[in-house]
């Protein structure tokens, strides 16, 4: 991979649902640590991660009312049929052109704010679960996505995710400039996961990776376990051919309201703890005391 075009890997703090095992299952296991890599876009959230954004960056004058209906038609081109290359390419332009000179931190600070009420709504409940097996069972957790650092690198963060890989914009006096120093699609995609993997010690033919696109077929082949999830036509058509399993995620949930509050027992007993462990310390210290 030539230095301009490198990946640029970001870490993030850190399923039930079982996958059928494919005929790469039986390829000899390595030494390596095993990686779950999850596109973004309609594989784990409902819509365009991107474009879902228009409203509060247009709320902050970022972009204009004609920028919010392209923006809205795109996402309704995009949630009824994907997005084939042409068409990433034709997304990539408008909203490279769009983003020119914003300000970088006004536009992390937007994503920040509305993050949980733009985002947590559209995640799938069937991908928070794979997501959450993966972590059960000691497999770091990777996002993939083309779309922009600045948003996929704190949606990683609220999905319990291990890092982040996106695409980065060249930023000049703290300001887009509208040209991309890496694109994380296609065999972009790849180029990250393969420098993570050597950063990481990830053995490829033991991990996983999950995609929606035809587009990501550089990406699904790069590893051992791919998985198509809500595929295009010609995903389907790919998948089918090579024996892949077909997962179908349908239903999206709040992140917030899958975290279940503590039940009042609970809260009881880590007090009662609490309590116990308060005096077990006052009856040592004064103990101590008298023997002194």
């Amino acid at each position: 991979m030539n230095t301009e075009n490198r990946a640029r890997i970001h870490d993030s703090p850190g399923g039930s649902i079982l996958v059928s095992v494919t005929a790469e299952a039986n390829r000899q296991p390595g030494n390596g640590r095993v990686a779950a890599f999850f596109d973004l876009d309609k594989t784990i959230i409902a819509k365009s991660s991107t474009l879902a954004f228009s409203k509060p960056f247009f709320d902050q004058g970022l972009i204009n009312r004609r920028s919010v209906l392209k923006s809205s038609y795109a996402q309704f081109l995009f949630l009824l049929a994907g997005a084939d290359h042409d068409q990433m390419e034709r997304m990539r332009t408008h909203l490279t052109n769009m983003c020119a000179g914003w300000d970088v931190e006004q536009v992390r600070a937007v994503v920040a704010e509305t993050l949980h009420d733009i985002v947590d709504p559209l995640v799938f409940a069937e991908a928070a679960d794979l997501i959450a097996d993966h972590k059960l069972r000691g497999h770091d957790v990777i996002v993939v996505s083309a779309s922009g650092e600045e948003v996929v690198t704190p949606i990683a963060d609220a999905l319990g995710a291990d890092h982040a890989a996106a695409t980065r914009m060249e930023v000049k006096d703290g300001r887009f400039t509208g040209e991309v120093d890496f694109y994380c699609y296609g065999e972009g995609k790849v180029d990250a996961i393969r420098e993570l993997a050597r950063r990481e010690n990830y053995d490829l033919d033991r991990s996983f990776a999950y995609s929606d696109s035809v587009t990501d077929l550089p990406m699904l082949a790069a590893v051992g376990h791919p998985t198509a999830v809500n595929p295009d036509r010609a995903l389907r058509k790919e998948a089918a051919g090579n024996g892949w399993p077909i997962l179908t995620f349908s239903n999206p949930v709040s992140l917030r309201a899958r975290l279940q509050p503590p039940s009042r027992t609970t809260v009881a007993t880590t007090a009662a703890l609490g309590f116990g462990a308060l005096a077990a310390g006052a009856l040592t210290y004064g103990m101590l005391r008298r023997r002194r």
